[in-house]
């Protein structure tokens, strides 16, 4: 029996008064109203004080399932291009196609140390101690000795299980770019500060009064300082028109060029202002070409990079080779041959990095900024187009530019980009 509550019994109470009042209203004797209210009385205390209800049982745990065989987790490994994978007391349990492409494809069931190979990493995975919060190393040498990763542990589940999130994430790029411009500063500041070092010191010594009368000596310095300053000029112009081909590596060049008429102006250049060494500028420009989508200005700084670098390091007397023909799937074929010392194997990957010379010396002595073939690598790369630079010792170098022809929808669109707009207008 459940037990009365409070209300309950108020309520059983005064039902049985009411029927008192009510019974001795139609005449009834007290001593025939008084057992049934007794009667009453004892069955409400019998209920008042029942059997106490059971205490609740806790409902039983609900069964979660295990990440792992969650059918969504496959997925959501894959979803991230990154390298993942979950490790359970030191073993991989599970590891996306990007983890696999990377550390091998058998990783999975593998002890993490052994997969990863790495002291920093193998010390933290095989730690036993709870991990509270997430962690993150830098990882260098994984997968190839200049890739720079970033290793995250996060905890996943119960302190128990022992089971670890990581994250790789690849930072070489991001760590390239860095010594790049380290690199970019500190050699812009040499290149500046060697000819401006130069300069003072011969403006001292113009200053002594007793060498300043020497006329022969005065001019001398001052063809000296001539050439240091130009030369500092003409790193500064190199600087400057690089920035600006960087800052406009994104966009499209939107307009049709002739190409064959470009390369047959700048040679001509060539040949009217370089002396006898112009006059060995060759050219040769098959006939009915198409024109290429690109910035004139740009292209044109191309041509003469490409083709000054011969001037300056072929052998005299010897041809330099301008052809402009029809290259591989429709492209138009620029290559610029000349005949000299030609370049090693070990230079010609990094030829097109900002300052680099094969021969610093000789570089410097032919007016060189070491600018030359990075302009003309970042033109291409903003043309879209290819570059291919192939060199014998002895023999000389021939670099090779390969650009895309301008359709008729790329220069319809270009035009379209050109036009205003029918709202734009013009306020005074």
């Amino acid at each position: 029996m459940n037990r009365l509550s409070i209300s309950q019994i108020t309520a059983s109470l005064a039902v049985l008064m009411l029927g008192t009042g009510g019974a001795l209203l139609l005449g009834a004797s007290p001593v025939g109203i008084a057992l049934p209210i007794l009667a009453g009385l004892v069955v409400l205390l019998i209920a008042a004080h029942g059997h106490d209800p059971e205490p609740d049982q806790p409902a039983p745990p609900i069964e979660q399932p295990d990440l792992i065989d969650h059918p969504d987790f496959p997925t959501l490994l894959e979803g991230i291009s990154d390298p993942l994978m979950l490790v359970e007391k030191g073993k991989i349990v599970r590891a996306n196609r990007a983890a696999q492409r990377l550390l091998g494809a058998h990783i999975e069931g593998d002890d993490a140390r052994i997969a990863i190979r790495h002291p920093a990493a193998a010390e933290r995975l095989a730690s036993t101690a709870p991990l509270a919060d997430p962690f993150m190393i830098e990882l260098v040498g994984l997968g190839s000795r200049e890739q720079r990763w970033q290793m995250r542990v996060a905890p996943v589940g119960a302190v128990t299980s022992m089971r670890r999130l990581v994250h790789l994430v690849d930072h070489s790029g991001t760590h390239a770019a860095e010594r790049m411009r380290v690199d970019f500063v500190a050699n812009a500041s040499h290149e500046l500060r060697t000819p401006l070092a130069g300069i003072l010191g011969f403006i001292e010594t113009l200053a002594d009064p007793e060498l300043g009368k020497d006329h022969e000596t005065r001019q001398r310095f001052l063809k000296i300082m001539d050439g240091e300053a130009r030369r500092m000029q003409r790193l500064i112009d190199d600087l400057i028109s690089l920035s600006r081909i960087e800052a406009e590596k994104y966009r499209a060049p939107d307009s049709a060029v002739d190409l064959s008429e470009l390369v047959a102006e700048v040679v001509g250049v060539f040949r009217s202002s370089h002396g006898l060494r112009g006059r060995d500028v060759e050219m040769e420009i098959a006939h009915s070409l198409p024109p290429v989508l690109g910035d004139r200005a740009q292209l044109s700084q191309l041509v003469h990079n490409l083709i000054g670098n011969s001037v300056k390091y072929g052998r005299p007397d010897t041809p330099i080779r301008v052809t402009l023909t029809e290259g591989p799937s429709g492209m138009t074929r620029l290559a610029v041959a000349d005949e000299g010392e030609g370049i090693g194997p070990d230079h010609l990957p990094r030829l097109t990095e900002r300052f680099y010379r094969v021969d610093s010396g000789r570089s410097r002595a032919m007016g060189g900024t070491g600018l030359g073939l990075a302009i003309v690598k970042h033109i291409i790369e903003r043309h879209r187009g290819r570059l291919d630079i192939a060199s014998t010792l002895g023999k000389g170098t021939t670099i090779t530019i390969l650009l895309p022809p301008a359709t008729d929808e790329g220069v319809t669109k270009a035009d379209e980009r050109r036009r205003p707009s029918a709202l734009s207008g013009t306020v005074s």
